[in-house]
């Protein structure tokens, strides 16, 4: 909890929440460094600590195969299973389980029926992925997911002609972010992911995608009927301006009723883009 307090990580901000909690006193860490999509390092009451999943335990040689058991049996949980060494050797596991919201479900449920597929990629074990993306109904995940990875999953989707909107919430999820058609950041996140997206969930709530997705057609919709009214007033209003129906009738446009159409129009497209306040 000491060496998490310098990271921004949702998992380490659960972890040292539980220790002040529990009363614990922190301590200073010192050589603290992030290892993108790995964990953290430091140092801390003079011992060296490594925190983080596999992958960050055998780049250091760390030998975790006593305890691949139970961190298995922890990942079908859906926990996400953090390792932890110090001064070199395994000292133990730590079991973070992050609650699925209600309202995810049904969030899920909604971008379906929109026509949209649904990809879920995380650092978190392949174990730990298929765990959570069975009870949320998703068919396609990646685990083990670095942010090179990430970023390479969604250029694979737009090369192969997809329009890709990226969720996420961390700095590991920034690259893929920024490299997404549409970045969606979430509010409870990291401030990097939040500067690197387009859109931001205030309030984290996946449903609010579906919401936004909606609202975007909608808007798109309105431009067009906006677009169409101002077609129609000046193709009906300029050819009379122009005198196409003097000859045949004497008719000429009034500049008072030439003001009063353009004030019409003005009115019409302004009236139909305020519909837009009423979108739920």
């Amino acid at each position: 909890a000491s060496l998490d307090q310098a990271s921004e990580h949702p998992l380490a901000t659960a972890i040292v929440k539980q220790a002040r909690e529990k009363g614990l006193i922190l301590q200073e860490a010192k050589d603290f460094l992030a290892h993108a999509g790995m964990g953290v390092s430091g140092v801390v009451d003079g011992k060296k600590l490594l925190v983080g999943n596999s992958l960050l335990m055998t780049n250091n040689k760390i030998d975790t195969n006593s305890f691949t058991e139970q961190t298995e049996t922890l990942r079908l949980t859906g926990a996400s299973v953090i390792h932890v060494a110090v001064d070199g050797a395994f000292a133990g596991l730590v079991a973070v389980a992050d609650p699925i919201k209600e309202t995810t479900i049904q969030a899920l449920k909604d971008l379906h029926n929109d026509g949209i597929r649904i990809v879920m990629a995380t650092g978190d074990a392949s174990t730990t992925a298929k765990s959570v993306a069975t009870r949320l109904g998703i068919d396609e995940y990646y685990g083990e997911v670095t942010p090179e990875k990430k970023l390479k999953l969604v250029e694979k989707f737009q090369q192969e002609g997809h329009f890709v909107g990226m969720a996420g919430d961390g700095i590991n999820d920034a690259p893929a972010l920024a490299q997404a058609n549409v970045g969606i950041a979430m509010g409870t996140g990291t401030d990097v992911a939040m500067n690197t997206g387009q859109v931001t969930l205030v309030k984290g709530d996946l449903r609010n995608i579906s919401q936004a997705v909606a609202l975007s057609n909608s808007t798109v919709r309105n431009m067009k009927q906006n677009l169409g009214f101002a077609f129609l007033y000046n193709t009906l209003g300029i050819p009379v301006a122009a005198g196409v129906l003097y000859p045949i009738t004497g008719m000429l446009l009034s500049p008072i009723i030439a003001a009063l159409a353009m004030s019409l129009s003005s009115v019409s497209v302004i009236t139909n883009a305020l519909r837009l306040n009423s979108h739920k």
